[in-house]
């Protein structure tokens, strides 16, 4: 099925004569991701810069009932014009004319899936933002249309591709893996499910050690935290610490051998806009589908949990329920 993707990918971008550098578009302006990867990709003195493409043309937009949104709209997209040279454009339709590939960055995951479909349409290699969707009906429906029209379709948190992570992950190569905490932000949103908003983050790094296979979910919650655990089809554990009003965050993994903990130090977009760049040039997207529509699972029935006083719920129940039977690797 890759082969197939990046096969075609390469057809399409001979057919179309696409130069070296990729022609990117970003739908949304109300996140500091939108100024940070158009630094780091169209500024060739950036001491991080990631050569292949160039952000061109911009959709402003944004949510009116969210106030870390509709506050910044204007100003991030005023900084691309102003620094970069990115031109506006009225429409997701206007956009996709005119590039090649799309960076799908509104901080609302409410919107995507619609902002998504004529990009999809459209054949656009698609980059989405977390949370990749405001529901998890609505990620399956995403990932499913994406399918249909053989469009690759990637989305990460940067956590996944902090140094830290990377160096951490390269460590658990040695032993096997008995399970993992991963802990970190949690602020909550009242418009999305409660780990869409920041617990993704802490949620990306622990399937990033633990990779997929999550059956049940299991969580309790105060206040100022949320502990969802998670037991996979081989017996290991992860659990997921998340707090409120702190930023501070580890993964902490148990061997067979000993235990590890993440180092601080190297938290950069850089490394995850080089990897949006290998999938723009490749069309393969570095974290299956099934993985990322499997972290949105857990943490749907982490919140399925929540709304049944603590008790496990399966991850295949919270994907039948909203549309995704069958969609996961049946190797789990």
């Amino acid at each position: 099925m890759k082969s197939c993707l990046l096969l075609l990918f390469c057809v399409l971008a001979i057919t179309a004569g696409w130069s070296a550098d990729l022609r990117i578009g970003i739908i949304g302006s109300d996140t500091s991701h939108v100024p940070a990867f158009t630094k780091l990709i169209n500024d060739p003195t950036d001491p991080n810069h990631v050569p292949g493409g160039r952000v061109t043309v911009l959709f402003k937009s944004g949510s009116r009932d969210i106030e870390s949104s509709w506050s910044r709209v204007d100003q991030y997209a005023t900084e691309v014009q102003e620094k970069f040279g990115v031109r506006l454009v009225d429409s997701v339709a206007a956009l996709c004319k005119e590039v090649d590939v799309v960076l799908l960055e509104s901080v609302d995951g409410r919107p995507h899936l619609e902002q998504a479909r004529p990009v999809i349409q459209a054949g656009k290699p698609l980059f989405v933002d977390k949370p990749v969707a405001g529901t998890l009906r609505d990620a399956i429906e995403l990932y499913r249309l994406a399918q249909a029209n053989r469009v690759p379709v990637f989305t990460s948190s940067a956590y996944r591709y902090y140094r830290s992570l990377t160096d951490l992950r390269q460590q658990t190569q040695a032993q096997k893996i008995k399970g993992a905490i991963s802990y970190g932000p949690c602020e909550l949103e009242p418009h999305h499910p409660d780990f869409f908003w920041y617990g993704i983050h802490p949620t990306e790094a622990l399937f990033t050690i633990m990779g997929a296979g999550c059956q049940s979910v299991v969580r309790v919650n105060t206040a100022d935290t949320d502990v969802a655990t998670g037991i996979w089809a081989d017996g290991r554990t992860g659990v997921l610490y998340g707090v409120r009003n702190s930023w501070a965050h580890k993964v902490i993994v148990f061997g067979e051998k000993g235990v590890l903990e993440q180092k601080e130090g190297g938290d950069s977009y850089a490394p995850l806009v080089v990897e949006i760049m290998k999938f723009f040039q490749t069309g393969i997207a570095p974290v299956s589908p099934e993985e990322s529509l499997e972290i949105y699972a857990f943490m749907e029935a982490a919140d399925e949990s929540k709304r049944q006083g603590g008790q496990p719920v399966k991850i295949s129940d919270v994907m039948e329920k909203n549309g995704g039977a069958g969609m996961l690797s049946t190797s789990r």
